[in-house]
């Protein structure tokens, strides 16, 4: 790998810690003035929000300058969340604007891996950035845990600044704001991502021009035949991981009465069980392999059904894991195959945000359903169990999907072999 590649990876590190980090803390802030449940949920969707809304213009902004400056500018507005967290903004708002910046930075993240490198290293570099980043989640939701559990809380809540009321009253606040310092040390890393020498693309005068750029690139890498199968699964299956963190939060606590801190270790457990997917998939899988892999993702909602059935944190650690691997080992391949059809056919950035629609999309959809159904009073374990089998059902389809578009190719493959053996046998 290019030397610019770990700086890359170290940015990309620090700022997906704190993301996850800030997430356990944000959670923990909504139990501690006693929020209801279905804010708690809403948390996921809320940060996929500007995902969807702001796609068609954060893949053109990320194309319109190097990607280490756009991937610096998104750190400071993470910042900016944070402090709008502290001082009073309800979380859900304030959470949402992290999430802006989470949107502006994942097109400059991914697309500068295909700026990078060559295809060949596609699939290695995303297993490295994927393992990076599911390790970064581990030690997040860790960090995020230790950060507002009493025995390392009552030390920051006890830091005095002389002359200064700084406001933070709770172990959550306390989080929140050790955080801060976490994403201005991914920023300081963002100021030493080298330049890759492509060209840079200026935003339009007129950004309405944009929507149309967007919706024409969306449908082409859906009509586009390894494009739509890859971006299908990639869909579900981040779809399925963005809900997963608080899915297990929320089952924690009902099947083993754990406490945030306590549940926050076994979404580290899941992580772990994506960190060695990604490992193996980047070292078996090829670019072609992806398609292979789609009968995983049915494995996978069943997988979050037999959740309702485990009430053994033993037995739970060993079944996270699986579960985590599961999905660690399909979306590698899918994204690389997924990269590198949309560089080929739209530009590095617009098609990473085509495919941060489509799956941030998937994550507020899936989250706002998951939200409306505990908002409703529907138990946790029926609420898990509707979210599963909408997941193997999902994933079911796009098998058949991908198994039909395979048939109709042989069958034009044959149709045009026969037209050449009839031509050759007519001179």
């Amino acid at each position: 790998m290019k030397r610019g590649f770990f700086t890359i990876m170290s940015a990309q590190f620090f700022s997906s810690l704190a993301d996850n980090a800030l997430f356990v803390a944000a959670v923990q802030l909504l139990r501690t003035s006693h929020a209801p449940e279905w804010q708690q949920a809403a948390l996921v969707p809320m940060f996929a929000l500007f995902y969807v809304v702001l796609a068609p213009f954060v893949g053109a902004f990320a194309d319109s300058m190097p990607k280490g400056r756009v991937m610096l500018i998104s750190n400071f507005i993470k910042v900016g969340g944070c402090l709008f967290m502290l001082f009073g903004t309800h979380p859900l708002l304030a959470y949402a604007i992290v999430g802006l910046g989470a949107a502006a930075y994942s097109p400059a993240k991914y697309g500068i891996l295909t700026e990078l490198l060559p295809a060949s290293q596609l699939v290695k570099a995303n297993g490295w950035i994927e393992g990076l980043t599911i390790g970064s989640i581990i030690l997040g939701v860790l960090l995020g845990g230790q950060l507002v559990g009493r025995h390392i809380s009552q030390h920051l809540l006890a830091i005095d600044i002389p002359g200064i009321n700084t406001g933070i009253n709770n172990p959550a606040e306390a989080a929140i704001a050790v955080l801060i310092f976490v994403y201005l040390l991914a920023a300081w890393f963002n100021t030493h991502i080298p330049l890759t020498g492509v060209l840079m693309r200026p935003m339009p005068k007129r950004l309405l021009t944009l929507l149309p750029d967007f919706w024409t690139c969306n449908a082409r890498l859906w009509r586009d035949k390894l494009g739509q199968i890859s971006l299908a699964a990639t869909t579900l299956i981040w779809g399925v991981a963005g809900n997963l963190r608080f899915i297990v939060l929320a089952w924690a606590a009902a099947a083993l009465g754990y406490s945030v801190t306590q549940a926050s270790a076994l979404q580290g457990v899941v992580a772990i069980g994506m960190a060695a997917g990604a490992v193996v998939a980047s070292m078996r899988m090829r670019l072609e392999d992806g398609p292979r892999v789609i009968t995983l993702g049915i494995v996978m909602g069943l997988l979050i059904i037999g959740l309702i059935f485990i009430t053994n944190v033993w037995v739970a650690a060993p079944f996270l894991i699986l579960l985590g691997a599961l999905g660690g080992f399909l979306v590698v391949p899918m994204n690389a195959l997924l990269q590198h059809r949309g560089h080929n056919l739209m530009g590095a950035g617009r098609s990473i945000a085509v495919q941060n629609f489509n799956e941030q999309a998937c994550i507020l959809v899936l989250g706002a359903l998951y939200s409306l159904s505990t908002g409703l009073g529907l138990p946790t374990f029926a609420a898990i169990t509707g979210f599963g089998l909408v997941i193997a059902g999902f994933m079911w389809l796009i098998r058949r999907w991908h198994a039909r578009n395979l048939a109709l190719h042989h069958e034009e493959v044959d149709r045009l072999l026969a037209i050449a053996r009839d031509d050759k046998a007519h001179g």
